[in-house]
């Protein structure tokens, strides 16, 4: 018997989940959002979201240890709109104790980036963040769990699941309040390359219209060619494009930010705010066991959705495994 999603936390782990029915916005509404850190991920994403979010978006709020880049946002951002009277979301400089006073607050900080070089000789530079962030993660945490945040959390820094998951222990808060936002640029990338394989390589062809991605934005990506028409060996060879996406932008001296601040994060966090489908890190296990895991999913007024169809075994296994894998890492 095929296997859906929604079967992937029993087989590890034995307490009840915790639920994700909680909806801890207004889907469709006007939202105060709140961005912590504005580097190269978090300005790119700003940028996005001040041009596209006008309907779920009333006023951003920008935080960073750097006094001066937070001024010079403010000044630049607000002089962006058009020529006419249409109105775009207003930007404000934030302070640390009024980072939670918003309706969403997104996390872009990041410490200990690893040099170009770790990448390129295979070091996943996203588990080598985990430490360094998770130390930023556990102080903010503490600020939400202090205040008693009732809002959303949107994880964007890598490692995004592993983050998502600490921020949790960390804050108290509920898993509907939190998700991680890594998936989307991973499934514009596989996109990316199946729509430039050779028409002999017809099963990676069927992404666009019959694929999926799964799991964690790093090395467990689980891509699958189709739910319908799985093949196993054009899967891996796409998902192994796709993780190595980053290299291609990288050996031409670039870091390979745009595409992430934009698929996975502004725009994926919109259609959040919209109540659309999108890919995002949901939890799935108990208080103590469990992990976010990417996937397909949408926010209701109800909760959240999350694709749970029948899943071929090869491709419920690849899964399977990516989710013990973060679990483990938690």
């Amino acid at each position: 018997m095929k296997k859906r999603i929604s079967d992937i936390s029993n087989e590890i782990i034995a307490e009840p989940c915790l639920p994700l029915d909680g909806c801890p916005i207004s889907p469709g509404q006007k939202h105060r959002v709140n961005i912590l850190a504005l580097g190269d991920v978090g300005t790119t994403m700003l940028i996005g979201l001040k041009l596209l979010g006008t309907d779920v978006i009333s006023k951003i709020g920008i935080c960073d240890i750097r006094k001066e880049n937070t001024a010079r946002l403010e000044i630049e951002m607000n002089q962006i709109g058009y020529p006419d009277d249409r109105k775009l979301p207003e930007i404000e400089v934030v302070d640390e104790n009024s980072l939670f006073d918003c309706d969403v607050m997104i996390f872009t900080a990041s410490r200990g980036v690893p040099p170009v070089d770790d990448e390129q000789s295979g070091v996943d530079v996203r588990m080598v963040q985990l430490e360094a962030n998770r130390e930023i993660i556990a102080h903010y945490a503490a600020i939400a769990k202090t205040v008693g945040f009732k809002g959303l959390v949107c994880i964007v820094s890598d490692p995004v699941d592993n983050l998502a998951a600490a921020f949790l222990d960390e804050s108290g808060l509920e898993p509907w309040q939190i998700q991680g936002y890594g998936l989307g640029v991973m499934h514009r990338r596989a996109l990316y390359f199946a729509t430039r394989m050779t028409d002999t390589q017809t099963a990676a062809a069927l992404y666009p219209e019959e694929g999926r991605a799964f799991g964690p934005h790093g090395e467990d990506l689980v891509i699958a060619n189709s739910l319908l028409r799985y093949d196993d060996e054009a899967s891996r060879e796409l998902t192994k494009l796709t993780v190595e996406a980053n290299l291609r932008v990288r050996d031409l001296g670039y870091k390979p930010y745009i595409a992430p601040a934009l698929s996975s994060a502004a725009l994926s966090i919109l259609l959040t705010l919209r109540g659309q489908w999108h890919y995002g890190s949901l939890y799935f296990g108990s208080r103590d066991k469990g992990a976010f895991l990417g996937l397909y999913n949408c926010l209701g007024p109800e909760g959240w959705q999350y694709e749970n169809t029948e899943i071929p075994e090869k491709l419920y296994e690849r899964i399977l495994n990516a989710y013990r894998n973060l679990c483990a890492q938690r």
